[in-house]
């Protein structure tokens, strides 16, 4: 990719106030991880994203705030989330069983399920999530 190619966008969950909390933890280095669905890469048809990979890191009023460079995915069942992983992801969790919940939550909302196209989706032990760390490259100047 060039320095002229637009960054393919990096989406934390939706655009409102968790996005917003989130953006805010990427920015201030309290979050180096995410998780996202297996399903959700596959519901879009999307290539899950590959160490070394620029993102721009959007916010809720569609802006790039960030450069963000992938620098490790794993695919796991959700029982395989450790410790480590749910503390880089910068939410305030300190057990897994929180993070765990939280996650949950989002997973089973109504939003989520819609965005799947599957109003009865929920997660289990077997459920496989795409875990990514990353680091800012760049902060960007939004007026």
């Amino acid at each position: 990719m060039s320095d002229d190619e637009p960054l393919k966008p990096y989406l934390l969950a939706f655009p409102g106030p968790v996005r917003d909390r989130l953006v805010a933890a990427v920015l201030s280095g309290e979050k180096v991880s995410t998780t996202g669905l297996l399903a959700e890469y596959e519901a879009e048809d999307e290539e899950l994203p590959e160490a070394g990979e620029r993102w721009g890191l959007i916010d809720s009023a569609g802006r790039e705030v960030a450069v963000l460079e992938v620098t490790e995915v794993r695919v796991l069942p959700l029982a395989g989330v450790d410790l480590r992983h749910a503390l880089d992801e910068g939410e305030g969790h300190l057990t897994v069983a929180e993070w765990r919940s939280a996650h949950e939550r989002f997973w089973h909302s109504q939003e989520m399920r819609e965005a799947l196209g599957a109003p009865d989706f929920t997660v289990d032990d077997t459920t496989m999530l795409v875990a990514e760390r990353f680091r800012v490259v760049r902060r960007l100047d939004v007026a």
